[in-house]
């Protein structure tokens, strides 16, 4: 006997006739586990080919709900499981492709307290988060359960791919970026978009790497980057620098040991990208959407509205009477006298801001309040939550992006 069922052996025949798996590598597949943190874009075409192949213990780490948004990337939801838990819903579709898989979920916030207990009852682990807080996170406790990372990330066009701790030369993720990007100068796919089948490619290889660990074919990314370019077609695999021996995690003398830090702390932005709010302004320097909608635009009030997202966002959804002036262009040299431009052609005292969510709004504001000359009688606010507010207690016809 093999050591494999009839069904296991139907199920798997493909990959058992080829001599780099064959049964002891099937084998092999089915006594492992792994863990995959974020179950998105990269999560799923990761988990699903995970499942597939055999892998015989998943755990799905995702705290967030579905959302219509998702679906264009994140394969494995569907429209009827909007509002779900993600982790709960990769779970359902696994289990209707192999229902003989061992899959755990963890719907619930990962970070410093739970991560190194759940990290250490898998094999190998799966990077497939979107922010810096995250990664961080994920690589510090698999450095310090001494587990093989493999990581991927997404964004636009572009994918990258590489294998973090998979022996005692591998670098870590902090052997790389020993100090966190300065908060605001990442932008993750909410922001800045992503083709739906880039994160496809890079969580299927993912999986590959996976795969070749587990099997004992070892990886092919182990002080490599692999960097996927889907818009003219280039692959490149560029090599990384040697592990650090001053890593405050693997290195000779960790400071990182057994006690995971506060990462959102650590790199000054929340892990939760859409939970992050800025408090640039004062409560007198902001209104709500009610209170605009109410006491501004109902009893038709002479003011500006001035929508300070990117055009292209503008373009997928604004207000009817918004004027759309990005805050990248306001914050140009001569960016201001736009807005002087404006407030004297309308002949207001009143100018309000809007974006998405109701951050880059205070910074439009702030900026122009700090520094636009002789407008000391107009008062200027923000919206509070942006147009996404606007849509979620406003006007339920606007689309969320």
């Amino acid at each position: 006997m093999s050591g494999l069922k009839k069904e296991e052996v139907a199920r798997y025949s493909r990959q058992l006739l080829l001599p780099e798996i064959g049964v002891d590598g099937q084998l092999k597949l089915k006594s492992s586990s792994v863990l995959i943190v974020g179950c998105g874009g990269l999560g799923c075409p990761c988990a699903i080919y995970l499942a597939a192949a055999g892998v015989g213990k998943i755990g799905l780490v995702d705290h967030d709900k579905v959302e219509l948004s998702n679906l264009h990337r994140q394969i494995l939801h569907t429209e009827s499981r909007v509002g779900t838990s993600k982790a709960a819903s990769v779970k359902e579709s696994l289990n209707q492709l192999n229902s003989n898989l061992s899959i755990t979920i963890y719907d619930t916030k990962f970070d410093q307290t739970n991560a190194i207990d759940i990290v250490k009852e898998y094999d190998v682990i799966v990077d497939a988060t979107d922010n810096a807080p995250t990664r961080y996170l994920i690589n510090d406790a698999a450095v310090i359960n001494n587990k093989p990372l493999v990581s991927g990330a997404a964004l636009r066009f572009e994918g990258q791919l590489t294998v973090y701790h998979y022996d005692s030369k591998t670098p870590c993720y902090r052997c790389l970026f020993p100090k966190p990007p300065p908060p605001g100068t990442v932008t993750n796919c909410s922001d800045g978009g992503v083709l739906g089948v880039i994160p496809g490619i890079i969580g299927s290889l993912q999986s590959l790497e996976v795969i070749k660990m587990i099997t004992g074919l070892g990886t092919s990314y182990a002080g490599k980057m692999l960097l996927y370019d889907g818009l003219t077609g280039s692959i490149r695999n560029v090599k990384l620098r040697e592990k650090c021996s001053n890593c405050a995690v693997c290195g000779d003398s960790p400071t990182i040991d057994g006690q995971l830090i506060d990462y959102e702390q650590f790199c000054g932005t929340p892990m939760c990208d859409d939970g992050k709010i800025l408090k640039i302004l004062t409560p007198e320097e902001r209104i709500t959407c009610q209170e605009y909608k109410e006491t501004i635009v109902d009893t038709n009030t002479p003011h500006l509205l001035i929508d300070v997202r990117s055009s292209l966002q503008a373009s997928i959804v604004k207000l009817p009477n918004a004027i759309n002036l990005p805050l990248d262009v306001i914050n140009r040299p001569n960016g201001l006298d736009s807005i002087k431009e404006l407030i004297d052609s309308k002949k207001v005292d009143k100018v309000f801001f809007m974006c998405r969510r109701g951050n880059a709004s205070q910074k439009a504001c702030r900026l122009v309040k700090d520094n636009l000359v002789n407008c000391h009688l107009i008062q200027f606010k923000d919206i509070i939550g942006g147009i996404t507010a606007w849509a979620k207690e406003i006007d339920q016809q606007i689309p969320i992006y």
